[in-house]
């Protein structure tokens, strides 16, 4: 069975998918961009800022699911240019205080509404 999470202090789907999935212990997060809950709009102002707004975005989605960032197994962050890592991978890592989870990175060619960052997780409480 499988129990859909929605919260209105993360983003909305702007497609055909859900904020995130729990099944069979598992907690899939779609990914998440930039997207400010509070008016919709795009934070793109920096770098920083838009990272940020990702990582809060999935915060809000964990919490609703009564899961945390301790609880993450998996990520896969998604970025336009390499360039930007050293800037995602310090924030990013300032959301976590235990043990880090596994991970990829990838450059893409396209984001959803030209972000620069797309990030999903996977969470387990097993």
């Amino acid at each position: 069975m499988k129990q859909i999470i929605k919260t209105p202090n993360a983003p909305a789907p702007i497609g055909p998918y859900n904020q995130a999935i729990v099944a069979n212990g598992f907690l899939y997060v779609s990914g998440q961009i930039a997207i400010n809950p509070q008016n919709n709009e795009l934070v793109l102002s920096s770098v920083e800022d838009e990272t940020k707004q990702v990582m809060d975005n999935l915060s809000a989605i964990l919490a609703e699911a009564e899961f945390s960032f301790e609880d993450i197994v998996k990520t896969t962050i998604f970025l336009s240019d390499m360039s930007l890592f050293p800037v995602v991978n310090e924030i990013y890592g300032s959301y976590f205080t235990g043990a880090f989870p596994a991970r990829e990175t990838i450059a893409v060619a396209g984001l959803p509404k030209n972000v620069n960052v797309e990030i999903s997780v996977v969470a387990t409480k097993a």
